[in-house]
């Protein structure tokens, strides 16, 4: 299990950028990337985009070394792409996965901050609902959705923190080979949630960092009902065995102390 005593600094650290059908995306954020924290590495992870966004990646990762692609069958969901990218990272004795939309949504300007908190901690969300905080070009029912995922998420699971959903992460390898991450089977974004839940399980330490986020300005968003779905159904199926494990837990107390002698009924 990583310890206060295990973490520090960070010296090698790769950025992981899913991408499907974000070829002119990709050049602008990997180009934000290098300018904002110029040490750290890139994977771009795609997924047989039919627009040639694989073309333009291997176009970037020829002309400079510090960007890699790992080239996938298809679109296989977010969750598939970052198991993958975590795979390579921990192959290769990185530090710290960061996990980048490839839309700018999420600003590799604010990376820097990321990665200063993550000397102190297994898990660094860049946050958007804690206060400094924010979203920019939402409408309001997606401000809904967001917030009320969020506490649904909290009321089911009683996870610390208040953006699990949140997608701008920093994750210490060793955190990530300390987690149960066949327990994640989440494809599209309630992967962030499970994700959450597995390093909380784990006894491992996530702190939330103030981030703007930013709408797409090009391309078409890829969430979708289907997408919200997932998330709402896995988390009802987690916040139910959670419950539960709390339930035996109390049962399993109960009996023990009544055995010892110091539980007395009124």
């Amino acid at each position: 299990m990583t310890t206060a005593s295990t973490r520090g600094p960070l010296e090698r650290v790769v950025v992981l950028i899913p991408t499907y059908n974000e070829r002119e995306n990709l050049p602008l954020v990997v180009q934000r990337v290098r300018l904002s924290v110029p040490s750290v590495d890139i994977l771009v992870l795609d997924d047989n985009s039919p627009d040639g966004t694989g073309e333009i990646a291997d176009a970037l990762a020829a002309a400079d070394p510090q960007v890699h692609v790992m080239h996938r069958a298809g679109k296989q969901g977010l969750g598939a792409a970052y198991k993958a990218g975590f795979a390579w990272a921990i192959e290769r004795d990185y530090d710290a996965a960061v996990e980048m939309d490839a839309d700018g949504s999420h600003q590799p300007e604010q990376l820097p901050a990321l990665l200063a908190a993550a000397e102190d901690a297994d898990l660094v969300i860049g946050s958007r609902w804690i206060k400094g905080g924010s979203v920019v070009n939402w409408p309001a029912h997606r401000k809904v959705i967001s917030i009320g995922g969020n506490i649904y998420v909290k009321a089911m699971l009683g996870l610390p923190v208040n953006d699990a959903t949140g997608g701008y992460r920093v994750y210490r390898t060793s955190a990530l080979q300390a987690m149960d991450l066949d327990s994640v089977s989440s494809a599209g974004y309630g992967f962030q949630v499970d994700m959450t839940r597995a390093l909380v399980a784990a006894g491992l330490k996530a702190v939330e960092v103030p981030i703007e986020f930013i709408e797409r300005l090009i391309g078409e968003s890829k969430m979708s009902q289907d997408i919200v779905k997932e998330a709402f159904v896995n988390v009802g199926k987690q916040g139910v065995a959670h419950r539960r494990r709390q339930l035996a837990g109390l049962a399993r107390r109960v009996v023990a102390r009544r055995q010892e002698g110091t539980w007395h009924s009124e």
